[in-house]
């Protein structure tokens, strides 16, 4: 059994451990609440949560909007009332017990509006606001308008270093913690660097200590960190409790509480992740939010590596090559003919223009999907490589581009019956371990309370 001592987190104590937010739906009112009720920090997630009809049935959230404002408008409200009744379901959940937070990406389309339309009705149902993706500047003022705690993810001493000094300095009363969410090893979206390589892990220990000493140099060193990515099992980490280069650390799971009664797709996604080696969980920059995501390796994760080898044909100025793009005809580079004839011999028959001023070449089929996702977008990012759309002006000013996806199309499908093989599949790069641990033998999913009683005794 690890020793873990109560920390104090959105003004109650609670033990260290906290559940990770997972996606559209994967992380809800149900896995929050049943973690906060075993005495921990449970997180729903706020990205597109779901909302329910009289029926207590999920609102299928179809749009209707002819213009991609109009659309916009639609996803907005289906996220503010997804937030309020996943904050309603986890209150109810969690029986009084542990701490309910709200996970959001602070690059998603309208975050701050949705932010503040979930607080103004459910402030009272949400203890913290967990936020990533991206550089959450207005955070901490919009949390402490409604006297709720907020706990910034980063992957760097130098992010939160800028942070802090840019906003959080001017709302320090309501931040509660900081999230260190390393880049090689957590699920979803990930916080690499220009300047850093994904193929190079760093040592997770030695990024931590960085960020432990800029936050004693701005005096916060009561304030807890919350380690995140790689995270399975507390006897792995016991010398990082009770460290005094650390300081006060908890433990964010968010991989495992994926097989869980609680969790939505824990029936679905099970035979998938059971199936799971080393080194199938994809580190790759395929995002149409430009970040670096890690996901399941399957057919659709393979189709986008594929894509991004099939354009590697510059369009000039001039040459004896040409291929046809959205009805007309540009010059492409003519060493390349050989690959080109073997591509369109396998099917890869039409050319799409990419903003790297190259062609990609596509089945038809999927030339014309990739056009539908496209003209449907419904502006669910800041700013989209996929659709081209950008919520500041309308546009990112590039053309879209077909190397990527419709990332709302993809995680909505993951999330509610979709192939697991031509989704996104999100997942940390210990998912493997689930096929390891014989905990999960004989396809054994636990509750929530049976897997924290096994996170407390170390395994």
């Amino acid at each position: 059994m690890v020793k873990l001592d109560l920390q104090k987190f959105s003004g109650a104590e609670v033990l260290p451990i906290v559940e990770g937010g997972k996606g559209i739906s994967i992380s809800n009112g149900e896995t929050c609440g049943a973690w906060a009720a075993e005495g921990g920090v449970g997180t729903f997630s706020a990205v597109n949560a779901d909302s329910y009809d009289e029926n207590g049935n999920v609102i299928p959230q179809v749009y209707h909007g002819k213009t991609r404002l109009e659309r916009r408008h639609e996803l907005v409200a289906y996220a503010i009332d997804g937030g309020i009744a996943q904050a309603k379901i986890a209150r109810e959940r969690s029986n009084g017990k542990g701490r309910i937070h709200m996970n959001i990406m602070w690059e998603m389309g309208a975050s701050e509006e949705i932010l503040n339309g979930i607080l103004e009705k459910a402030k009272d149902f949400i203890h913290g606001v967990v936020c990533g993706a991206g550089m959450p500047y207005g955070l901490g003022e919009i949390a402490s308008k409604f006297g709720v705690f907020y706990y910034p993810i980063v992957s760097s001493a130098r992010a939160f270093s800028a942070l802090f000094r840019r906003s959080f300095k001017k709302a320090l009363d309501f931040l509660g913690g900081v999230v260190y969410e390393d880049p090689w090893l957590a699920g979803g979206h990930n916080g690499l660097s220009n300047a850093e390589d994904p193929l190079k892990p760093k040592n997770p220990y030695l990024r931590l200590v960085e960020l432990r000493k800029a936050m004693n140099e701005f005096a916060l060193q009561n304030l807890p960190i919350i380690i995140a990515g790689g995270v399975w099992q507390l006897s792995e980490w016991e010398d990082y409790i009770n460290n005094p280069e650390l300081g006060l650390t908890a433990f964010q799971f968010g991989t495992r509480p994926i097989l869980t009664t609680e969790c939505p797709v824990a029936k679905a996604w099970q035979p998938k992740l059971m199936s799971l080696k080393k080194g199938d969980v994809k580190l790759t920059p395929l995002s149409p939010t430009g970040f670096y995501s890690s996901a399941v390796n399957n057919e659709k994760v393979s189709y986008l590596l594929a894509l991004q080898e099939r354009q590697q044909v510059d369009v000039v100025e001039t040459s004896s090559l040409t291929a046809t793009v959205a009805g007309r005809e540009v010059y492409i580079d003519a060493s390349k003919a050989n690959q080109v004839k073997s591509w369109i011999a396998d099917g890869f028959s039409t050319a799409m223009l990419t903003p790297s001023n190259t062609v990609v070449f596509v089945t038809p089929e999927q030339s014309k999907e990739i056009l539908h996702d496209q003209k449907t977008c419904c502006g669910c990012l800041s700013a989209c490589r996929f659709s081209g759309w950008s919520q500041r002006d309308g546009s990112t000013g590039k053309i879209p581009d077909p190397r990527s996806f419709c990332i709302q199309k993809s995680l909505q499908a993951a999330a509610h019956g979709g192939d697991l093989e031509k989704i996104l599949m999100f997942a940390g790069h210990s998912a493997y371990r689930f096929g390891e641990d014989p905990f999960y033998a004989n396809n054994f999913i636990p509750t929530t309370k049976q897997l924290v009683e096994r996170i407390l005794a170390g395994y």
